[in-house]
């Protein structure tokens, strides 16, 4: 029998690609219960039993992450005041650099609640159109460059900056309590806002993975990661029998069965093309080192374990808990909470001579 009609054996891994996007999902809720705890004891003044603010927190606020990171190539110091940051950081780009834009599919919560919104959506076009909906090249394109843009404008802010001042903001009050008024945005969420996400939401309902494919920087960063990964999806040209499955199993619309080897910041690893693929070894993950094929098994144990691994070194190096007391945090939040929780930046100002002018008055 002919090779190009041997049915792939080969099990799905979306089961268990579904069950880390679950488990890591339930975590980042666990997180998010842990931080409305520690918040509610600031709210208390510090009467309610203190309860320890959890560090994996950190993992939402990654333009601080990325200041920590240049600031440790400038001077070989992890900053105390989000280290933990820092490390989720190195270690989602880490899973990049090695499986492509893996994280974005395997773990991130918001890749998760797009996935599941896109999938709605294209039973919906399914269902009345009888095929997927994708914008045109003429935008498409141009809106894909967005994310990069606001990547180049982050970037460009941060490597910019010298140690005094990477230093300076690092570990002031803005960055101390970035996540407590990260909380209080979404806790206190304006009428605009809401406005804002609901657009998001439908327009991501209407055009797959609108936010990831074309607003989000932390997607364009680990795109580019991504290109730089020596595992990459081939596709046998010989066994091919041109059924373009994989093609329309591509949550990226990349066009799979067309190329020999799929080079694309918008592949995020998801391995749908490869399961839908019904030839045996026709679609798979090999890698540029050695040349060896890489089973889907491993890609996922893979995607886990340096995620593990440089969060875990993060942990027993001591450099995960941040160093700010929680007599600090309590200082701060009072300030907070004279002027309302700040979200604009004159709100932001204010706030901060309230403590600079706290400081001054304590000297003396």
């Amino acid at each position: 029998m002919s090779t190009k009609y041997i049915k792939n054996k080969d099990k799905s891994v979306q089961i268990v690609r579904f069950v880390v996007q679950i488990a890591f999902s339930l975590l980042c809720i666990w997180i998010g219960i842990e931080f409305s705890q520690f918040i509610a004891y600031l709210e208390s003044n510090g009467v309610r039993p203190f309860h320890h603010r959890p560090p994996g927190v950190e993992g939402f606020l990654p333009i601080s992450a990325l200041m920590s990171v240049v600031y440790f190539f400038q001077t070989g110091i992890v900053h105390p005041v989000h280290p933990a940051g820092f490390f989720i950081f190195l270690a989602i780009v880490g899973v990049s650099l090695v499986f492509g834009k893996a994280f974005c599919s395997w773990l991130c919560p918001v890749g998760f609640l797009s996935e599941l919104v896109g999938d709605f959506g294209d039973k919906v076009w399914k269902k009345i159109f009888k095929r997927r909906f994708k914008l045109p090249r003429l935008l498409d394109y141009p809106l894909r460059s967005l994310k990069y843009l606001l990547l180049a404008f982050f970037a460009f802010a941060i490597f910019s900056m010298t140690e005094t001042a990477l230093a300076y903001f690092l570990s002031d009050t803005y960055n101390i309590v970035s996540d407590v008024k990260m909380y209080y945005f979404f806790a206190n969420i304006s009428r605009f806002s809401l406005i804002v996400i609901g657009i998001l939401f439908f327009l991501s309902i209407v055009v797959r993975n609108f936010w990831c494919r074309y607003l989000c920087p932390y997607g364009a960063l680990l795109g580019i990661a991504g290109l730089l990964s020596p595992n990459k999806i081939r596709r046998d040209a010989v066994n091919c029998i041109d059924c373009g499955l994989c093609t329309k199993a591509c949550p990226s619309f990349i066009k799979v069965d067309k190329v020999i080897t799929v080079r694309s910041d918008e592949c995020t690893s998801c391995l749908n093309c490869v399961d839908v693929c019904p030839v045996e070894d026709t679609l798979y993950v090999r890698s540029f080192i050695g040349k060896k094929k890489i089973s889907k098994k491993l890609i996922a144990a893979g995607v886990i374990m340096i995620f593990v691994a440089i969060t875990g070194f993060g942990m027993i190096s001591g450099n995960w808990h941040n160093k700010v007391p929680p007599q600090e945090y309590l200082r701060i939040h009072k300030d907070l909470d004279a002027i309302g929780h700040p979200t604009s930046t004159s709100d932001i100002k204010e706030l901060n001579r309230s403590v600079e002018k706290g400081r001054i008055d304590g000297e003396k």
